[in-house]
């Protein structure tokens, strides 16, 4: 698996973010999806990369800059093809580790609180974040789960 920093102007990509945009749409009302469109995932305090195998395109994440020392995962999809590969795995480690290499004393999160969101809690969770409460512009929303971990 190979991770690239993406410009998000590829076909590949679009199609990714339009099926997690579509996907969470059907999950959550429209508004409790936190998802990030191409146009918002271009702007500057955003960083996105895609995850790549022999040219076919196996997931993305995304690293917002909330503050200096505070960022924020955003548009971790793995591709449905892909699942249960270790993508998403591969894509959070990523993150963590520039999140770290940038100083950031915290990374923080929302997902969703049903069922369908579980994997991806228990994958946050297992890379040690917690449960907290609403965190940047966010508001309480029972579709919603916050998650954060220090870095130290």
């Amino acid at each position: 698996m190979e991770i690239k920093l993406d410009d998000l102007t590829g076909p590949e990509v679009a199609a990714l973010i339009g099926e997690h945009l579509q996907n969470m749409n059907l999950l959550s009302p429209p508004e409790s999806v936190h998802a990030l469109n191409l146009d918002g995932l271009k702007k500057p305090d955003v960083t996105f990369w895609t995850v790549w195998e022999q040219g076919e395109l196996l997931g993305c994440g995304a690293l917002k800059e909330l503050d200096p020392y505070h960022g924020e995962v955003k548009s971790m999809r793995t591709s449905e093809a892909h699942r249960r590969k270790g993508v998403a795995r591969r894509m959070l480690e990523h993150i963590v580790e520039e999140a770290k290499r940038r100083g950031y004393r915290r990374l923080s999160l929302e997902t969703g609180s049903m069922e369908a969101f579980e994997p991806a809690r228990k994958l946050y969770e297992s890379f040690g974040f917690e449960y907290c409460g609403p965190f940047a512009d966010y508001t309480e929303d029972p579709y919603s789960a916050f998650m954060t971990k220090e870095l130290g």
